[in-house]
């Protein structure tokens, strides 16, 4: 697709906003450098950011004490995640640099650009349900996401107590596990529903994804009592689901370990990656790339493929097949 032209007038307009922006970032660098020489800020210490809202971010010291914070200009794109040095301050504190991290999930806006979610994450939690139904191409999509960026995910079936024993949804998560993903049921609504859960995320920093209205922001409610998450009701409309959560936002388990609930998400674009990483994301694939007859070969209908000889002896599954090409076509379009 050719790159939509911009008249002169919308140049000096995006030009006069970015030197508005960028003057006013100097300016408030200007009066944090007073503060900090004028002594109206701590010492500087380790700090998490615990949530992000706009130009301003939540900090969790090593106390467990929480602060709003300024952030210093060249520290953008801070997220949920980060570990920071910061200054704590009256009223407000002032983050001035960053770790490096361990792993940092972004996923791409509608315009094909990566936007960050969170950071130093250790499991994936992709959250589906009976209601809204899942799709098995949106938590393939998840999936791929997870192994690109090399953080491991687990499948949760929320609200298993809605399910009854024939429910196709099974049969999808029967899929998963025979791959070698790990599945996890729970219920809010049965005695000890979430003590598998629980025991699953301890020790380490989890993060929720999955579709509007699948739970997420009950789960938290119900794993981390007080934090009183909004809950919203599922849509008359298909049954998708109100987005409640805004923001992501980080929650300490009692037991150890922490949960970073995330905005609910309907789709999940892969536009970032390419055919080769996508089809690299399928991990039952894995032990037949770099097997075919030709090195370009796409998988489709060229000679000697042989991931087509693997789908046609069945040795990988028709749904995840069609899943694959389904994200690789649009990737395509």
């Amino acid at each position: 697709m050719s790159r939509r032209k911009i008249s002169r007038q919308q140049r000096w307009r995006i030009e006069k906003v970015q030197a508005e922006r960028a003057e006013r970032a100097k300016r408030r660098d200007a009066q944090l450098d007073q503060n900090l020489s004028e002594g109206d800020l701590g010492e500087l210490q380790p700090g998490l950011i615990v949530s992000h809202f706009g130009q301003q971010v939540e900090v969790e010291g090593d106390d467990g004490q929480r602060q709003r914070c300024h952030v210093r200009s060249h520290l953008d794109g801070l997220v949920t995640g980060d570990r920071v040095a910061w200054h704590a301050g009256n009223p407000t504190g002032v983050v001035t640099a960053r770790e490096e991290r361990r792993s940092l999930l972004s996923r791409p806006d509608s315009f094909g650009k990566l936007k960050p979610v969170a950071a130093n994450i250790d499991r994936i939690v992709i959250v589906v349900a009976s209601e809204p139904a899942a799709h098995a191409n949106l938590i393939d999509r998840y999936l791929v996401a997870s192994e690109h960026l090399g953080i491991p995910p687990l499948l949760l079936l929320n609200k298993s107590d809605l399910l009854s024993e024939d429910h196709p949804l099974h049969a999808v998560l029967a899929r998963y596990r025979h791959i070698g993903y790990p599945v996890v049921t729970a219920s809010t609504k049965v005695d000890h529903g979430l003590d598998t859960l629980k025991a699953t995320l301890r020790d380490q920093i989890s993060i929720f994804v999955g579709q509007s209205g699948v739970g997420k922001s009950s789960l938290v409610n119900s794993l981390l009592p007080g934090t009183e998450t909004r809950v919203g009701a599922l849509s008359d409309a298909a049954a998708k689901g109100r987005h409640t959560t805004t923001t992501a936002r980080l929650f300490h388990f009692p037991e150890g370990g922490s949960l970073i609930d995330s905005p609910g998400i309907r789709e999940f674009g892969l536009w970032n990656l390419d055919r080769e990483a996508v089809t690299a994301g399928f991990i039952e694939f894995r032990p037949f790339i770099g097997r075919c007859r030709f090195r370009d070969c796409r998988h489709e209908q060229e000679p000697g493929c042989a991931l087509q000889e693997a789908i046609d002896a069945g040795k990988i599954d028709d749904h995840r097949v069609a899943s694959y090409r389904q994200i690789v076509n649009s990737l395509e379009e």
